[in-house]
């Protein structure tokens, strides 16, 4: 059960779990993470190889890239406050085979149990789903060891953002579920990187993801007006 105490909108944890069916469909509703994922862990690796690493996959979702990371040879662990997606992440990594373990629990919840106890901590279009961004983030500087990497990725609060990410993604290419993003939540580059400093993290690189409407590709490219990734490590 989830507490009053836990960062979460429950609108958001039913909306996403009453989708969970659809997460492993590659050309369903959530095609475009299926599609963004190599370009998230191909980011993750000009930093960090994870092979041999214990890492830790907040707000997981159906484990696509937790299990990227498993795959890759990395002792992975996947969270997230969602027990249908949960479900789905572990019922996956069976049917594939994948040695990746699940666990529905907060961020904040298993840095209090378990700090310092991790290499990397990847966090990916999740702080934009939360009450309290700045907490999340402070909860995976807390979760890795110093001198270990965080990943985050998230969504420009900027005009091409609201026009890109909901009006085309949403509503005009049916790229996304419509509802899945609220442009009032979104979070500037300026914002996550004071909210990592306060955490102690220390920023070491940031990318964009952008979309080729005419070979209908994302790839990493210099704009981070609309998503973007960040690589952080923490200081010793």
């Amino acid at each position: 059960m989830m507490t009053a105490t836990d960062n979460v909108h429950a609108h958001e944890i039913k909306k996403f779990g009453s989708m969970a069916e659809h997460w492993w469909d590659v050309q369903g509703e959530f095609r475009t993470l299926h599609e963004i994922n190599p370009l998230r862990m191909a980011f993750i690796s000009r930093y960090v190889n994870v092979d041999g690493k214990s890492v830790v996959d907040v707000g997981c979702g159906g484990g696509i890239l937790t299990e990227t990371l498993a795959k890759q040879g990395a002792d992975a662990l996947g969270i997230d406050l969602s027990e249908e997606l949960i479900d789905i992440a572990d019922l996956h990594s069976l049917e594939t085979g994948t040695v990746v373990r699940y666990q529905k629990i907060s961020a904040e919840q298993l840095a209090a149990q378990r700090p310092a106890s991790f290499d990397v901590v990847t966090c990916m279009e999740m702080l934009e789903h939360v009450p309290d961004p700045a907490a999340v983030i402070n909860a995976c500087s807390q979760l890795v060891k110093p001198g270990g990497w965080v990943f985050f990725s998230t969504l420009n609060r900027k005009p091409k953002a609201y026009l890109l990410a909901i009006v085309a993604a949403e509503h005009v290419l049916h790229m996304l579920p419509k509802g899945t993003h609220e442009y009032s939540t979104f979070i500037k580059p300026s914002e996550l990187c004071q909210s990592a400093r306060q955490a102690s993290l220390h920023l070491q690189g940031m990318v964009g993801i952008e979309y080729s409407p005419l070979r209908r590709k994302f790839h990493l490219g210099n704009d981070i007006d609309v998503n973007y990734l960040a690589a952080f490590s923490r200081l010793e």
